[in-house]
């Protein structure tokens, strides 16, 4: 009867039909036993641990195995079995899942602190996603899952944002990066951050296959330097011509309204050619020393010079000397500031 009552496994596989599923056991009644010779199937992406009274026993890669003391040598000398097992026996087999698991998320529930070398120590919020997967499944089952029946990636969840969150202000510092930095070189830090958190990982039987940072949130006043920084980034080599051109349409205006020249220094905005700038509204009297180019807003002293000594160009036919208006051939006065021509 003891005999009948027995369900003697002769097929031991596992099908993961779930996006989610790290380790799974394999269901076993009370009455189900393993007897030799059974067959055990591991598919790709998985590993099988057999477990006895709470203890990992024989670990087994993917392929297809007929059970016996051979391949279960572990599990042999647990159970004593000096001749072989012929009896059939009860033990638990779980089937852990080594592909990679992706798309998995993490964030700051509250800011964190940061030294910055720019700004100081500044408050960051920030989230992205990560993907892992289990390279080492019986380390994993001994620091982390145990015996569960089964487990999942939202039972994990939380440890693994917790490491990551816990390392990531001490990443920030090792690279190097400013505030500024870390906005603009996301690609790099990203894989600084996944090498250095994968240590942490590496020491429950994980591997930290990919590591992005979809966002980094800063004070408003650090976000307000960043998009000043990637404004100034954006003109590159053109900075210099856009000053010179703001300059020429500042001098421009100031020597068509003589007013605007204290205007204009007490908020700073004469810069380099201030100097020119000034003299040119200031002599922009109807003395008519001065010539301006009507191209490019620059002058020279010789009211019978041909060309710009600024750009080069021509000076046009009548412009006027004072303002650097363009006026119709044959006019006597110009018509913008009256001066005789």
């Amino acid at each position: 009867m003891g005999i009948i009552s027995r369900q003697l496994l002769k097929v031991i596989e596992y099908v993961n039909d779930r996006h989610d599923t790290i380790i799974y056991k394999f269901p076993m009644d009370s009455r189900a036993e393993i007897m030799n010779g059974s067959s055990l199937t591991v598919r790709e992406g998985q590993a099988a641990i057999f477990m006895k009274d709470g203890r990992i026993a024989d670990v087994f890669a993917p392929g297809r195995y007929k059970l016996h003391t051979a391949n279960l040598p572990v599990l042999t000398s647990i159970m004593s079995w000096n001749k072989g097992f012929n009896s059939p026996f009860k033990c638990d087999v779980y089937f852990v899942e080594t592909t990679q698991f992706a798309g998995q998320k993490w964030g700051t529930t509250n800011p964190f602190t940061m030294r910055d070398k720019e700004f100081g120590i500044i408050r960051v919020r920030g989230y992205g996603k990560y993907s892992f997967r289990i390279t080492d499944a019986k380390l994993f089952m001994q620091t982390m899952a145990g015996s569960k029946r089964e487990f999942t990636t939202l039972m994990i969840g939380d440890h693994l944002k917790g490491l990551i969150l816990s390392k990531l202000t001490d990443v920030i510092a090792d690279s190097g990066y400013s505030a500024i930095d870390l906005a603009s070189k996301l690609t790099q830090f990203n894989e600084i951050a996944r090498k250095a958190l994968n240590e942490d990982f590496e020491q429950i039987g994980m591997a930290l296959m990919s590591f992005v940072v979809e966002n980094l949130s800063f004070p408003d006043e650090v976000e307000k330097a960043i998009d000043q920084s990637s404004s100034l980034g954006i003109l590159g080599g053109q900075m210099h011509n856009y000053t010179k051109m703001a300059q020429a349409d500042a001098m421009r205006d100031a020597a068509k309204n003589p007013g605007m020249a204290g205007t204009m220094f007490g908020m700073g905005v004469m810069g380099g050619l201030g100097a020119q700038v000034a003299a040119g509204v200031n002599n922009s009297q109807p003395d008519g020393a001065k010539r301006f180019c009507t191209e490019c807003g620059g002058y020279t002293l010789n009211p019978n010079a041909k060309f710009c000594p600024e750009c080069g160009k021509p000076f046009a036919k009548g412009g006027c000397p004072k303002c650097g208006a363009k006026n119709k051939p044959g006019a006597k006065f110009c018509a913008d500031c009256g001066t005789k021509l």
